[in-house]
């Protein structure tokens, strides 16, 4: 695609045209939410991995080198850390990339910031979608209403 928008006349579409339009915008709708909800979740994860680095950040200027590792989702243990200077920061598709911490503080920070960019961008384009649907809703109602009232008077 060109990027260019087609704009459609709906009062030219018929009824069951109409309902295919409402369809097709409804499961793009679906889409889109989805995504909105999965790009959420992503910036959620990496606010929680700057909430631990800064978390590591106070613990190193308290020369405290004690951490729980965590075994299972609610099994922990002790651990003491070797390097209290760096962290591993997953970089995306499982690759780690060792950071000092204000380069990793800064890592996170800016992805979360890029994150929630993207989601104001997608939040508008949900938005616009939603205005689409209501419009083709609306002459798709007011057309059934008045084909209802042809037939009601050929009656």
């Amino acid at each position: 695609m060109s990027g260019e928008r087609e704009t459609i006349n709906l009062d030219t579409l018929e009824p069951q045209q109409l309902a295919q339009v409402k369809k097709q915008l409804d499961e793009e709708l679906e889409h889109l939410t989805s995504s909105y909800a999965q790009l959420h979740g992503a910036q959620n994860k990496f606010k929680d991995c700057l909430r631990c680095v800064d978390s590591r950040n106070a613990a190193t200027e308290a020369s405290s080198n004690s951490v729980l590792v965590p075994l299972t989702n609610s099994l922990y243990v002790k651990g003491e850390l070797s390097s209290t200077e760096t962290v591993l920061v997953d970089v995306g598709t499982g690759f780690l990339i060792e950071k000092k911490l204000k380069a990793a503080q800064q890592f996170y920070d800016g992805k979360t910031k890029e994150l929630g960019n993207n989601l104001k961008e997608l939040e508008a384009i949900v938005q616009r979608k939603q205005t689409n649907v209501r419009a083709v809703e609306e002459v798709l109602r007011q057309k059934i209403m008045a084909a209802q009232a042809a037939q009601s008077q050929e009656n």
